[in-house]
């Protein structure tokens, strides 16, 4: 398993759980610390389940045992209250009455957390691939609805820049009209924080069929988005309170995005440094100059 918080693992699988394993993710939610102390009968009495659901939980969320689970949470709290970025003292929750300085900390520790458990969960492989499919594609589709449209315009934004013939898509019906048109020598790109957007999932699904070669971008491996992907990039969040998962996940989200964007440009080095060099000047000669007053 990834050096990464096992809390963030079971938040993330937690949507996909039902009935008895769902209870048992929530109880470990609630108190991770107090869990450590429990042996896997006493935590099945806990949530009104037994043993076996407990080793049917652990399984489901991809570790091997109750053992496996507890040395987790233990790695977990040790990294957390070494680390700057993961005070113990700062928990997810803000009330109406939290000081300004709360805020920030708050959200600043769960942005922090949440790029270095993507750091710390990174497949190099998958970056790599991903990087070398974009860098000698004919076509970049990028899908994305909500909050992944804005990340999907970043991307289009960022690959543009250097030179790719990219497009990010927000509406399902053009997105899959150009799905429709790709080809093997494209490549089709689908974030969802889910994995589970029909809207990204229509268009993603068609490109695959298509033959275009096709990266996802979501913290769910698990997920529609992830099965339906030849490489998969997934993310993490911290949530806080008024930001749900998929808002959290943004900061991770730009850094994979960063990652995939350098990576290409180091591929496709001359095209991207002459595609910059031809590009630099547009801001500076847009700038508003500021004027001296006497």
């Amino acid at each position: 398993m990834p050096s990464t918080d096992v809390t963030t693992l079971i938040r993330t699988e937690l949507p996909r759980l039902a009935g008895s394993l769902r209870k048992v993710g929530e109880l470990i939610l609630e108190d991770p610390a107090a869990v450590t102390h429990c042996s896997a009968a006493e935590l099945g009495r806990r949530t009104g389940t037994s043993q076996a659901t407990v080793t049917r939980f652990c399984r489901a969320i991809g570790l091997d045992s109750y053992q496996h689970l507890l040395i987790e949470l233990a790695q977990e709290r040790g990294r957390g209250e070494a680390s700057d970025w993961g005070s113990a003292e700062i928990g997810p929750d803000i009330s109406p009455d939290d000081s300004l300085e709360r805020v920030v900390q708050v959200v600043g520790t769960a942005d922090l957390r949440a790029v270095q458990q993507t750091i710390d969960r990174i497949d190099l492989d998958a970056i790599e691939r991903a990087a070398q499919a974009v860098a000698r594609a004919r076509r970049i589709d990028v899908y994305g609805v909500g909050g992944s449209g804005a990340v999907a315009q970043e991307t289009e934004t960022r690959l543009f820049r250097i030179g790719c013939a990219v497009r990010g898509w927000t509406e399902v019906h053009a997105a899959t009209t150009s799905a429709a048109l790709l080809t093997p020598a494209d490549v089709a790109i689908g974030i969802s924080h889910s994995g589970a957007t029909r809207e990204t999932i229509e268009p993603f699904e068609l490109a695959k069929e298509r033959g275009a070669t096709t990266v996802a971008l979501t913290a769910d491996s698990r997920s529609p988005l992830a099965r339906a992907a030849d490489v998969r990039l997934i993310s993490s969040s911290s949530e806080t309170s008024f930001r749900t998962g998929s808002i959290g996940a943004r900061h991770s989200v730009l850094m994979l995005i960063d990652c995939l964007y350098v990576r290409v440009g180091q591929l496709s080095y001359q095209r991207a440094s002459a595609s910059l060099a031809l590009t630099d000047h547009i801001a500076g000669a847009h700038a508003v100059k500021s004027r001296r007053t006497r």
